[in-house]
């Protein structure tokens, strides 16, 4: 395990402080001499633990849907909602164009849809069969999971760039809401709620 602790310079080996955790002795790193990698980045995002949706859309009466952890709730008033979507993933453009979707969370026995919805490559007629999943529709026409913990029908309202990503954030419109316990994701892996 690395430990980076950050402080001032103030002197020790080479100028850089040193701590002492449990009898090792850990060399900080400054403010000057942070850079970050994206392989570190990662490693640092993934210390965040999230819940897992699968945001659903209707596009040309076919269901589509992606596997997204970088979901927030953004207002209460208006209700609004941000989901985070890589510019190369099909479902980018279908969210732009059709300018609805569901959020669908997870519940912690449906690890197998979060895994079938992240793979870039899957065809959506396959979800059923292989993902074990069902969708019912709403008035609007937007597939909604059955078994997930909670669903959210939502209408885009802002739209920005964000790098290599997109931020969408969405008025919520409806939510439905069930009993159980969340799908989680924590240091690259699926986790449930402990004891």
């Amino acid at each position: 395990m690395r430990v980076a602790v950050i402080r001032e310079r103030t002197g020790g080996s080479g100028g850089f402080p040193q701590t002492h955790l449990a009898g090792q002795t850990l060399r900080a790193k400054t403010l000057e001499d942070m850079s970050v990698t994206q392989q570190e980045f990662r490693r640092a995002m993934g210390c965040f633990a999230t819940g897992v949706t699968i945001i659903t859309l209707d596009y040309e009466g076919d269901v589509h849907g992606m596997t997204v952890n970088a979901f927030a709730s953004v207002s209460l008033d208006p209700k609004l909602v941000l989901v985070c979507v890589d510019q190369r993933a099909r479902t980018h453009a279908h969210l732009r164009a059709k300018k609805r979707f569901g959020v669908n969370v997870l519940a912690e026995n449906q690890r197998a849809v979060s895994e079938y919805y992240a793979l870039p490559a899957e065809a959506q007629d396959r979800a059923e069969a292989e993902a074990r999943t069902r969708f019912e529709r709403t008035a609007h026409g937007t597939p909604v999971l059955q078994g997930a913990l909670a669903y959210l029908e939502c209408r885009l309202h802002t739209v920005q760039d964000a790098g290599d990503h997109t931020i969408f954030i969405a008025q919520v419109e409806d939510v439905v809401v069930r009993e159980g316990d969340p799908l989680l994701y924590f240091r690259g892996k699926y986790r449930s709620i402990g004891p």
